[in-house]
């Protein structure tokens, strides 16, 4: 029921992110993107039917464009590097409270450890290793595709930590000072067209790699997180239902709370974008349920065999789990 639940929070981010995308390239309504993001299913389902290889090789596509995007993007703001490193470094302030109208920083820093790991993913790569050809009575063919699989899966997450690293620092680079004005995906749109905000490296290209940057990682959760519900219905619920209706279902239910807040507050940019923010802050409170029977699951030699975790690992992981759990439950309380 919570991978469930993430899958829909993963489905609304990506709802969320292409229909702004769509608002700010092609100047379409709100709620009209919102409703066109359904699209995105039959895209999919034409896309299955080339096999999982060409899925990875798109997927791979779509990543690389977007770390492109942002690597030029950071590259023209000229940030600090020691400003860099010392924002890696936690500190005490993770925990103060936050100012008027702005998310406290430990919701903002569980959102991008939601948005980075997501806890879908930890099921798809290890579907993922099963499309594999592999000669299970040859213990060496198993140590080759453990091994590969082991990389991908790092590769993937450090990409996606690399991603959320810069556009943190795109923001704190060109924006700085101006935190008041800079609330919502438009307002950056519009600050990096505006040299009173981004300075001489203003124009409206910048704000078009951007947005474009922007819709592709909505399609690319569009992609993760549907093969990761038809894994979950079929391995875990042992259903077997058409790819379509998997789709169209996950899409529609995560089509209800953005349509909702749609209408009752207007179309708010910053409204959605708070509704984004915590979509992604659940992934990050979903994670244990995940984490956890993983690191178990890989630590018993009586199911692993020679694979099993490394004894550091399985250290590593629960302290990891642990730290993060303690940080999900302060958040909690801190909102209720």
């Amino acid at each position: 029921m919570i991978l469930e639940l993430a899958l829909m929070a993963t489905d609304l981010a990506e709802v969320l992110g292409s229909a702004i995308a769509l608002n700010l390239l092609f100047k379409i309504p709100i709620m009209i993107a919102i409703l066109l993001t359904v699209l995105d299913v039959f895209l999919l389902l034409l896309l299955m039917k080339f096999g999982f290889k060409k899925i990875e090789a798109i997927v791979t596509t779509l990543i690389l464009t977007i770390l492109a995007i942002f690597t030029y993007l950071v590259a023209l703001s000229h940030p600090s590097f020691q400003g860099i490193v010392e924002g890696y470094l936690p500190n005490a302030t993770l925990f103060e409270s936050p100012l008027p109208g702005h998310e406290s920083q430990l919701t903002l820093a569980l959102g991008i450890v939601g948005a980075t790991v997501m806890p879908h993913n930890l099921y798809l790569h290890s579907s993922l290793s099963q499309t594999r050809k592999i000669n299970h009575k040859a213990k060496d063919d198993v140590r080759k595709a453990v091994r590969f699989m082991t990389w991908d899966s790092n590769l993937q997450l450090s990409l996606a930590f690399v991603v959320n690293s810069l556009l943190l620092i795109l923001g704190a680079a060109l924006f700085f000072g101006h935190a008041s004005d800079i609330s919502a995906f438009s307002q950056m749109y519009n600050a990096l067209q505006d040299s009173t905000i981004a300075g001489a490296i203003a124009s409206s290209t910048l704000s078009t790699l951007f947005a474009l940057a922007l819709l592709a990682s909505g399609q690319n959760s569009t992609i993760t997180g549907t093969l990761t519900g038809q894994i979950v219905m079929e391995g875990f619920l042992h259903m077997r239902l058409p790819q379509w209706f998997i789709r169209l279902a996950t899409r529609l239910f995560a089509l209800l709370p953005v349509m909702i807040v749609a209408v009752l507050f207007g179309h708010q940019e910053k409204t959605l974008d708070q509704l984004l923010v915590y979509s992604q802050v659940f992934l990050s409170i979903a994670l244990p349920f995940s984490i956890f029977p993983l690191i178990y699951l890989t630590s018993k030699k009586s199911l692993m065999g020679e694979f099993t975790n490394a004894k550091w690992n399985t250290i590593l992981g629960y302290i990891v789990s642990i730290i993060l759990t303690i940080l999900n439950v302060k958040l909690l309380f801190d909102i209720f």
